[in-house]
C-alpha cells in the first residue's frame, strides 16, 4: 500500500510539472506584445486612476501612431476606434471626479478639474465653471473666518466673470469690518458695476473711497530677523544674521516677505543653526517667534506668520500696474532703520531677472534690510514687494508686481514649497512669435514630441498676445494658475493641438536638464547658441555651425553669428550656485573668420522656460 501511495505522488508530480512545462513553453511561444499594446496596457491602467494621465499618455499615442504621426501608413482602424473609446471614458471619468468634488464641497479641486475639462474643449456648464466654483469656495472661505483666501477667490472670481452686486456686497462689509480700505474699494466698485443703485450704507461707503495715510501703513509693516548663530571666519566668531522686511496681508498675523530672507528656514540643503522672529518697532522692542507657512523660490516671495494681531493689514487685490515714472515709495527697515520711507519713480516695467514673470524697476532708495517690504503708489494702492538692488549701481532696485504676489498667494496659502506648473520649454521671443528652442528631455513636451524650432501659436485656446518683449512672460502668465497635474491644450505652428498633462515644475529646471541632455543641446536654452553638425566633423573633434542666436543672449552679446563654425570643449555645471559655463572656439564670420576661444557664463535659473 505505501509502494501504492508513493508511486502515485510520484505521477502527480511528474504530471504538474509537464503540465507547468507546458504552460512555460506556450507562453514562451506566444507573441511578445508590440509597443502599441503596451502603451494602450498603460492607458488603460491609468484610467483606472488617473483621468488626466490616461488623457496625456493618449496624446503621446496621438503623438506616435495617430493619424498626425510621421509613421508609415500601418495603422490599425480598430485600434484607433479602441483610442477614441478609451478619450472618451477619460473624460468621463475626469466629469465624475470634478462632480465628487462639488459634492464634497472641495472647490479648488473641481475648479482645477474644470480648467482640465475646458482645455479638452469640455462644455463644464452643467458639471461646473470654474467662476461658479471659486465663488462657492470663497463663501465657504468667508465663513470659516478665512479673509485672506475668501478675497482671493472672489477676486479671481470676478477676473473670469463680474460678480453680482449681492455677492460682491457679502466681501465688501466683511473688508469693511476688518479694516481692509483697498479691499472694501475693489469690492464696491465691483457691486456698483454689477449694480448701480445697489444700496450701501454710507459709512461703509465713505471708508471705502477715503484714504490710508503713509503713517497708518507704517504701522503694517515689520522687521525680520533670521538668527544663524556664530559665523567663524579666520577664527573670529560674528553674529550671522539676516535682517529683511515684512508686511501682514491678513489680520490673523500673516505676512509677506522675500524668501531669500528666510531661506534658511525651510532650505532642506542648510544644516545650520536658524531661528525667525519678527520686531514691530526699534531695537529695543521684543522679539516675536515666526514661522514660515509657505514660500515660492521661483518668485523670491514667502509667507510667514506670527501670533500678533496687526494695527494695519495691506490689501493684496488690487491689480494695479503702475506706468513708466509714476511715484511710488518704499517702506522697510534698511540696515535695521525700522519704518523707513524712501521715494522714487518707476523706472522701467518688464525687466526679467526672476524664473516666472518679469519685474518692476525703481530708484527709490533701498539696502539691506529692505528686501520683502511693500512698495505702493502715490494714492496708497500696493504696487510691489522689495526684492533686490544692485550695490554697484545707485538707484538700481527691482520689485516684485503686486497682482504677480496675488496670483502666488492662494499656493503658498496652502502651506509648504508652492508648486507650479511645467511644459519643459524653453522658449524666445522672435519677430514671428514665441519660438521653441529648446525641448528639455523626460518632460510633458518631450513626451509628446514638442519640436524645438516650432512656434506656439495658442496655449488652453488663446493665441498669444503681449506687447514687445513681453510675450514669454505673457505665455507664463497663462500657465501660472493651473496646478501641476492639470490638462492644457498647447497648440504649435506645426498645425498641432496637444493635450499636455502639466509637472510640477523644478526648483532649476536647467540644472536638471543639464543632468540629462549633451552640452551641444544645453547651448540653446543657456547660452542662446543654436546649433547644427557641421559636414566635417569627427568623434574626437565635434564640429558645428552656428543655426541661429537668439537675440539679447549671452552668444548674442559674444558676437556670434548664423554660419560661424564652432568647437565645443568644456562644459561645466556648478549646479550649487546657478552658474554654467562652456567653452567653444569659434571663427567669426564677422571678423573675417578669425579664430576665437572664449568662455561663455550662463545662470541655471533662465526667465524664458515654460
Amino acid at each position: 500500500m505505501k509502494t501504492f501511495f508513493a508511486l502515485s505522488a510520484v505521477l502527480c508530480s511528474l504530471l504538474s510539472l509537464a503540465c507547468a512545462t507546458r504552460a512555460d513553453a506556450e507562453r514562451r511561444l506566444a507573441p511578445p506584445k508590440t509597443t502599441r499594446e503596451v502603451r494602450i496596457g498603460d492607458i488603460e491602467k491609468a484610467l483606472a486612476v488617473e483621468p488626466a494621465r490616461a488623457m496625456h499618455l493618449i496624446g503621446i499615442y496621438d503623438a506616435l501612431y495617430g493619424k498626425d504621426s510621421a509613421l508609415p501608413d500601418d495603422k490599425d482602424p480598430l485600434e484607433l476606434e479602441k483610442i477614441e473609446a478609451l478619450r472618451l471614458a477619460a473624460a468621463d471619468g475626469l466629469r465624475a471626479l470634478q462632480t465628487r468634488a462639488i459634492e464634497e464641497r472641495r472647490w479648488d479641486q473641481a475648479a482645477s478639474l474644470a480648467r482640465s475639462l475646458s482645455a479638452l474643449g469640455i462644455q463644464v456648464e452643467k458639471t461646473g465653471m470654474e467662476p461658479d466654483l471659486l465663488l462657492e469656495g470663497a463663501k465657504d472661505y468667508l465663513a470659516q473666518g478665512r479673509d485672506l483666501q475668501a478675497f482671493l477667490a472672489a477676486v479671481h472670481s470676478n477676473e473670469l466673470r463680474p460678480l453680482q452686486a449681492e455677492d460682491a456686497l457679502l466681501f465688501f462689509e466683511r473688508s469693511c469690518k476688518t479694516r481692509q480700505r483697498r479691499t472694501a474699494h475693489y469690492f464696491l466698485d465691483a457691486a456698483l458695476r454689477a449694480n448701480p443703485n445697489a444700496r450701501v450704507g454710507a459709512d461703509m461707503r465713505e471708508f471705502a473711497r477715503g484714504r490710508d495715510s503713509a503713517s497708518d501703513m507704517i504701522k503694517g509693516v515689520a522687521t525680520v530677523l533670521v538668527d544663524r548663530g556664530i559665523k567663524v571666519e579666520r577664527g573670529m566668531g560674528t553674529p550671522d544674521r539676516i535682517l529683511g522686511s515684512a508686511f501682514f496681508v491678513d489680520a490673523s498675523g500673516l505676512l509677506i516677505t522675500n524668501y531669500h530672507v528666510i531661506a534658511s528656514e525651510v532650505d532642506p540643503t542648510y544644516e545650520g543653526y536658524s531661528r525667525m522672529y519678527i520686531r514691530m518697532g526699534d531695537a529695543a522692542s521684543a522679539r516675536i517667534p515666526a514661522k514660515v507657512m509657505g514660500w515660492d523660490s521661483t518668485l523670491d516671495l514667502a509667507l510667514i506668520k506670527a501670533e500678533i494681531r496687526p494695527e494695519y493689514v495691506f490689501s493684496v487685490v488690487d491689480s494695479i500696474v503702475p506706468g513708466v515714472g509714476d511715484s511710488v515709495f518704499a517702506i522697510g527697515s534698511p540696515g535695521g532703520l525700522e519704518k523707513t520711507v524712501t521715494s522714487g519713480i518707476v523706472s522701467a516695467l518688464g525687466r526679467r531677472f526672476l524664473q516666472i514673470g518679469d519685474v518692476i524697476q525703481i530708484d527709490a532708495a533701498v539696502n539691506h534690510g529692505n528686501s520683502g517690504g511693500p512698495v505702493i503708489d502715490g494714492a496708497g494702492r500696493l504696487v510691489g514687494i522689495v526684492f533686490a538692488g544692485v550695490e554697484q549701481f545707485e538707484g538700481l532696485n527691482f520689485a516684485v508686481p503686486a497682482e504677480r504676489l496675488a496670483a502666488a498667494l492662494p499656493a503658498m496659502l496652502k502651506g509648504g514649497k508652492a508648486k507650479r506648473p511645467w511644459l519643459g520649454l524653453t522658449i524666445a521671443q522672435t519677430r514671428e512669435g514665441a519660438e521653441i528652442i529648446y525641448v528639455s528631455p523626460l518632460t510633458p513636451a518631450a513626451e509628446q514630441l514638442v519640436r524645438a524650432g516650432d512656434y506656439i501659436s495658442g496655449l488652453n485656446g488663446q493665441a498669444p498676445q503681449a506687447p514687445a518683449g513681453a510675450l514669454i512672460a505673457a505665455l507664463q502668465d497663462a500657465l501660472f494658475p493651473c496646478e501641476p497635474g492639470e490638462l492644457v491644450s498647447l497648440a504649435t505652428s506645426d498645425g498641432k493641438r496637444r493635450i499636455v498633462q502639466t509637472a510640477e515644475r523644478p526648483a532649476m529646471p536647467l540644472a536638471v536638464a543639464a543632468r540629462n541632455d549633451s552640452k551641444e543641446r544645453l547651448a540653446a536654452p543657456l547660452f542662446g547658441l543654436i546649433l547644427e553638425p557641421s559636414a566635417g566633423r569627427s568623434f574626437l573633434t565635434p564640429s558645428y555651425l552656428v543655426k541661429g542666436v537668439v537675440r539679447g543672449s549671452i552668444a548674442d552679446e559674444a558676437g556670434l553669428s548664423p554660419q560661424d563654425p564652432v568647437h565645443l570643449y568644456d562644459f561645466v555645471v556648478q549646479e550649487k550656485d546657478g552658474y554654467a559655463f562652456l567653452d567653444i572656439d569659434v571663427k567669426k564670420r564677422a571678423s573675417g573668420y578669425l579664430e576665437t576661444t572664449m568662455r561663455l557664463p550662463a545662470m541655471l535659473d533662465s526667465p524664458d522656460t515654460l
